[in-house]
């Protein structure tokens, strides 16, 4: 198997971190980007208090995406970008992390204008996966598509106080079957070991969409939250951590200290890359306000997006990383909302008519998205 290369470039090179403002810098050939927002800029996807579902948990009509609509995942299917958010009811108690979340599907034709489902397409229901889902929900969506056409969706299953990541496959993006744990079977099943809520897998670009891909005759899967860790799997649904000789899950990556990422996590984004450089990995970090993110404009606490590349030939080895964000909240609705410190959380990232589409989370309230064109400057 030969990477395709799909990736031009525009903004920086460093792997310290630096103060030099992002505009001024320059990516390495390996990134991807520069993402630009569409002009006068406004969310795709807001809170709807119309919306009503009936939870089979509660046996009662629910306003499902009446608080906040966000942290999104994306894939193309049939022409049409497909968004699959995460949506915040009104449920009592209020504050982040009190309200249920279930994951709503929304379908656009030019990747800014989207017409939405009426209904959730994943939540908390009487089944195999309540114990695991109830009261928090179904939220931060992460997608795929298998070879055989058979899309996988990664997700958190929030019970509350447990986090747990769930696993999900469907063949039209309405109808979705719950596999539990990627991990079961394993002591990895109960974050034992491990500290994680979000996953993606490594994919490729195949007439003209990402989709996954084996390496070394395995599929592979970044995870991780306050640290990165590696899975491998033979079918896309059953996972196994790797481990290093003494038993221990292989960490790949972690905050950096006084970076944009230096607040305790490094998230994974929307997905794992395989091109011709090696395998571009997408994250999420925190700021604490400290470093050159405070130059660069990041408040205490607010998240924004990074790059690092990994070794195709040793998906444990990381080369290199962006030493600033390639996205960060700038816009009044990326950094007002219930999280008022700002995000742009990616989770969503689609090869649509020759550009790329990255869909974020703002403020953990609304969905935005930014556009990279890769013919603007030479393919790498």
């Amino acid at each position: 198997m030969r990477p395709t290369a799909v990736i031009a470039a525009l903004v920086l090179v460093v792997s310290a971190c630096s103060a030099e403002e992002p505009a001024r810098a320059a990516l390495p050939p390996w990134a991807l980007g520069p993402f630009v927002r569409p002009a006068e800029a406004q969310p795709v996807i807001r809170p709807n208090p119309d919306s009503v579902f009936d939870c089979p948990m509660k046996k009662a009509p629910v306003k499902w995406e009446a608080r906040h609509t966000f942290n999104p995942a994306a894939v193309v299917k049939d022409g049409k970008i497909h968004v699959l958010y995460r949506a915040e009811d009104n449920s009592s108690g209020g504050g982040i992390g009190r309200f249920t979340s279930r994951i709503g599907l929304a379908v656009s034709e030019d990747g800014i204008h989207f017409t939405r489902e009426a209904k959730p397409v994943l939540f908390p229901a009487d089944d195999a996966q309540k114990d695991r889902e109830w009261p928090g929900g179904c939220e931060d969506p992460r997608l795929v598509e298998g070879p055989d056409g058979t899309y996988y969706m990664l997700y958190t299953q929030y019970a509350r106080p447990k986090i747990r990541l769930g696993l999900a496959s469907s063949k039209d993006l309405r109808a979705w079957t719950k596999h539990g744990s990627p991990f079961a079977g394993t002591r990895y099943e109960d974050n034992v070991g491990v500290q994680y809520k979000s996953a993606t897998i490594v994919q490729e670009v195949q007439n003209g969409r990402p989709v996954a891909v084996r390496i070394q005759g395995k599929y592979w899967m970044y995870f991780g939250e306050s640290s990165v860790n590696l899975a491998t799997s033979e079918d896309l649904i059953h996972w196994r951590p790797v481990e290093d000789q003494g038993g221990h899950p292989v960490t790949v990556m972690r905050p950096r200290q006084d970076c944009f990422d230096s607040g305790g996590l490094t998230e994974i984004g929307p997905l794992a890359l395989l091109t011709s450089h090696g395998i571009v990995v997408f994250y999420n970090g925190k700021h604490t306000g400290r470093g050159p993110g405070k130059e660069i404009g990041l408040t205490p606490k607010a998240y924004a997006g990074g790059q690092a590349l990994f070794d195709a030939a040793d998906p444990s080895r990381l080369i290199e990383r962006l030493a600033l964000p390639f996205i960060q909240p700038k816009l009044d609705w990326e950094k007002t909302g219930q999280y008022a410190s700002g995000t742009t959380f990616t989770e969503g990232l689609v090869l649509f008519r020759g550009q790329w589409f990255l869909y974020y989370g703002c403020a953990d309230t609304f969905v935005g998205v930014a556009i990279c064109d890769p013919t603007a400057t030479a393919p790498k």
